[in-house]
């Protein structure tokens, strides 16, 4: 893979190009630190929110109505564990972000680069046993086999992704993860990336979204404070009705005192699983 030029917001008003410019400081590494180590993900601790992530993902994906060839994550960042369960279902799986440094760290795992930021086998071990499969160094092979690209993105293009790279009729599934509260200015513009991400899926396709709730900043590296969009649930599921989703199912996790370590605000965390009309 060739490092892509990175590409900025187009769109109405300077809130996008602060969010852009905000993002220029962030830190993959720090990130991953303040968010994928315990106790936030504590394998061994059941309302720990990985697991709570991992297991609605692992459900979503293997309750039968997902088929297809083609899985997009959209605004990876720096992680993987959100495409652990789909490369099970999907033959091919495309990661993409705004930003080169969280690509970079990406290809990193992909190429099998001993430096990368984090430590990625507690998580393959866990889905794995979620799957009641045994060899989580098979599931590590068939994911990096099922990757077929890291791409750059930008949700708040009304196309935010090269049409070239997407089969005519769209992909068949989209997963997001803390994307796009956390790059959009305020509603109005998280409503829009909703809708703009919705182009890249085929009619009948699925969205698995996960989310932040009440939360107004996260930090992205040391002093590098970023706004987000604050959620309720009733937000996100008027956004996802406004934008020509159906909702299947909606979960809630509430952040237990311990979780809150002080790397943001957040006070939930959100599931969807929805169609697209």
């Amino acid at each position: 893979f060739s490092p892509a030029p990175r590409s900025t917001p187009a769109g109405p008003g300077p809130g996008l190009a602060a969010m852009a410019a905000c993002y220029q400081r962030f830190d993959p590494a720090a990130y991953l630190q303040y968010n994928y180590t315990p106790p936030r993900a504590d394998f061994d601790r059941k309302d720990s929110i990985v697991p709570w992530k991992l297991a609605c993902l692992h459900r979503a994906f293997t309750e039968g109505d997902m088929s297809g060839e083609l899985l997009v994550d959209i605004g990876s960042g720096p992680t993987l564990y959100q495409v652990l369960s789909g490369c099970e279902v999907f033959n091919e799986v495309v990661l993409t972000d705004f930003l080169e440094a969280n690509r970079k760290e990406l290809r990193r795992w992909l190429q099998g680069d001993e430096t990368c930021s984090l430590d990625w086998t507690p998580y393959l071990q866990h889905v794995c046993k979620l799957e009641g499969a045994s060899a989580w160094t098979e599931k590590a092979a068939k994911l990096r086999q099922a990757i077929t690209d890291i791409l750059p993105i930008d949700v708040h293009r009304p196309q935010p992704l090269d049409p070239s790279v997407l089969p005519p009729a769209g992909a068949d599934c989209l997963v997001s993860c803390f994307c796009l509260e956390s790059v959009s200015p305020d509603l109005a513009a998280f409503t829009r990336a909703l809708g703009h991400i919705g182009k890249l899926l085929r009619p009948g396709g699925h969205l698995l979204l996960i989310g932040a709730l009440g939360e107004s900043f996260y930090f992205g590296g040391p002093g590098v404070k970023i706004p987000v969009v604050p959620l309720g649930e009733a937000e996100v599921c008027t956004s996802l009705k406004e934008t020509g989703y159906t909702l299947i199912r909606l979960e809630v996790y509430t952040l237990p005192q311990d979780m809150r370590v002080g790397v943001d605000d957040v006070t939930g965390v959100f599931f969807a699983k929805a169609k697209k009309d």
